[in-house]
């Protein structure tokens, strides 16, 4: 009987601390949809599509906060992009809305900075 209620204990905290792994970081944007603004915060995924590589903030895709956007165009301008998981960042840029989430384009190097 205390095996298993010291397996369960165990098992509890297991859980406890993947669910806090796995907790999404908090991101700060300030300004407003369709003005330059600034989104700072640390980078919880990065994805890469065929047609762009999204860079997600405050959570992890679809449940994030806020998204950058490199379309592949532009790839060549942001080298190592894969290495700003776990990383703090400041983006800048026109702030727009994609079903529902904040998202800025990223053009130029000069408007992803790693703190």
């Amino acid at each position: 009987m205390l095996r298993n209620i010291a397996a369960g204990l165990v098992l509890i905290g297991l859980v406890s601390v993947a669910a806090i792994a796995r907790a999404p970081s908090s991101v700060d944007v300030r300004g407003q949809v369709g003005q330059f603004a600034t989104a700072e915060g640390v980078v919880d995924e990065v994805y890469d599509s065929r047609k762009a590589t999204f860079i997600d903030l405050g959570g992890r895709y679809p449940n994030n906060v806020f998204t950058a956007v490199i379309w592949s165009e532009d790839a060549d301008k942001f080298p190592a992009v894969d290495a700003l998981r776990g990383k703090k960042v400041v983006i800048t840029g026109l702030l727009t809305l994609y079903n529902g989430r904040k998202e800025i384009i990223l053009r130029d190097a000069g408007q992803l900075k790693v703190e």
